[in-house]
């Protein structure tokens, strides 16, 4: 089988597409034949060495797949053969980028019927993560106001999505030619942040989800309240800051799991999530989807890389 394979650290030149022999699933693992793998910052961080998880060399890159279970491994009683699933491979994110992928049974889900495998693999990492921020970390109700910064990104407009489900209501920041996409993801109001800096016309925030870091991140604690929480997937908060503003400040790393992804599911089966899908490209160009990851034009949106069925 055809996979996308790092032998050594680094940049662009230690993609190589070669073949490689299928798989076999485990213990609580299936064998996928892929239909789709989510590309994200991730799997750039992986091919440059800069996972915070070991990463046994060579490997295969991917987390985020889309496809049918080939077959069960021993003690998988959640899905047969034929199912269509979506979900991540495994703990360390690798193995996706490749015509047929083993996946742990506890980071999958049955495919939602109302979207395609491509809309499919593009949910998984940055819907779980979105959720976890909204709903665990954030504990957002109906009493909350809530600032989601990054919110035309993968991760920000999910978070928009699934926040005003169930806040007071949603602020987000977003750059000028984002605004309106922004708004049809539901925010109940919208900063340009070209325009106008959010600390100087914001204040009593009880929730901030950060996507951004850095000095966003820093300049989000003056626009929270007391007892108010700032989360963030990107960075840690400066914890003396917090503790002068008498709130909470955590940063987290995404876990993937079939419950999260049931609920995320029964969402899009219901209309009431909204997925993106940006560049859409043959396995055989992860070279450029990694190019786009670090910088090059592509369209909003996540990008899927597809497996050649003529194989």
């Amino acid at each position: 089988m055809q996979a996308i394979r790092v032998h050594h650290f680094g940049g662009l030149d230690s993609l190589v597409a070669e073949d490689v022999p299928r798989p076999a699933p485990g213990d609580g693992e299936v064998l996928l034949r892929v239909k789709a793998a989510g590309v994200g910052p991730w799997d750039a961080w992986i091919r440059s060495g800069r996972s915070v998880l070991p990463q046994p060399l060579p490997l295969t890159l991917g987390s985020d797949v889309s496809g049918l279970v080939e077959h069960v491994g021993a003690g998988v009683s959640q899905f047969k053969a034929g199912d269509a699933v979506f979900g991540a491979t495994n703990a360390r994110f690798t193995g996706g980028y490749a015509e047929y992928a083993v996946a742990a049974v506890a980071l999958l889900a049955k495919k939602p019927q109302r979207i395609g495998f491509i809309e499919a693999a593009s949910v998984p990492v940055v819907g779980c993560t979105a959720w976890q921020m909204v709903f665990e970390h954030g504990a957002v109700d109906a009493t909350k106001r809530v600032l989601v910064h990054g919110a035309a990104g993968n991760v920000g407009a999910y978070a928009v999505q699934l926040a005003r489900r169930v806040a007071h209501e949603v602020i987000a920041t977003a750059l000028p030619d984002d605004v309106a996409y922004v708004q049809t993801r539901g925010a109940d109001r919208v900063i340009d942040a070209k325009e106008s800096r959010f600390e100087e016309v914001l204040t009593g925030v009880d929730v901030v989800l950060d996507t951004i870091g850095g000095e966003t991140q820093d300049r989000s604690f003056a626009v929270l309240k007391p007892g108010g929480v700032l989360v963030s997937a990107v960075a840690a908060p400066d914890q003396q800051k917090a503790a002068r503003h008498s709130v909470r400040a955590l940063f987290f790393l995404v876990e993937v799991s079939s419950r999260r992804l049931e609920q995320i599911a029964a969402l899009i089966e219901a209309g009431e999530l909204t997925t993106s899908v940006g560049d859409v490209l043959p396995l055989a160009d992860a070279r450029i989807a990694h190019e786009m990851l670090a910088g090059k034009p592509h369209k909003r949106g996540k990008i899927v890389l597809t497996v050649d069925e003529s194989r």
